[in-house]
């Protein structure tokens, strides 16, 4: 790994780690769309990654101490990755992010809802979300109680929601 660095400016560094094309889209991937499997990441995005560049990144993201890496015990030619507390804080940044994409950039009303949500939910939601993939993730005990939604799954539920809506309208 490399450990030069152009500065020692934060926002120099953090370009280090997340500058490239697909690092956070995989992050993206793992924390709003619970994909954890390098099938899943590979087949599930719509951004269409390689499977030689997927394979580089995920290496790049562990070596960086964003995701670690077990074998999966429900299938034992699978790996699981799982996201470290450095990488479920970044919930804020996506969702800051998201929110100036919708504001300065052409998004699909489907593919924006969720960061629609996450923006009006603000730091309450965003702290829900972060304790809900610590659950996942790192096993953290559950702060929501049992048959409560989780969050992803209110953002699923709210895009899904949508695409019905624009199907419907289309038929009409």
């Amino acid at each position: 790994m490399k450990t030069e660095h152009r500065s020692g400016c934060p926002i120099n560094l953090s370009l280090e780690v997340f500058g490239d094309r697909w690092s956070l889209i995989i992050l993206r991937d793992m924390i709003f769309g619970g994909r954890r499997h390098f099938r899943e990441l590979l087949n599930g995005s719509l951004e269409g990654i390689a499977s030689n560049i997927l394979a580089d990144r995920l290496k790049r993201l562990m070596e960086l101490g964003l995701l670690t890496k077990a074998d999966d015990p429900s299938h034992k030619q699978k790996a699981i990755y799982s996201l470290t507390e450095m990488a479920i804080t970044l919930v804020p940044i996506m969702a800051h992010l998201g929110a100036w994409g919708r504001v300065w950039l052409p998004v699909s009303e489907e593919l924006s809802i969720r960061a629609e949500l996450l923006e009006k939910g603000g730091p309450p939601l965003w702290e829900q979300f972060m304790d809900e993939l610590r659950h996942e993730h790192l096993g953290a005990p559950a702060k929501t109680p049992p048959g409560t939604p989780g969050v992803r799954a209110q953002l699923q539920a709210a895009y899904e929601a949508v695409v019905a809506r624009k199907a419907e309208a289309a038929t009409a």
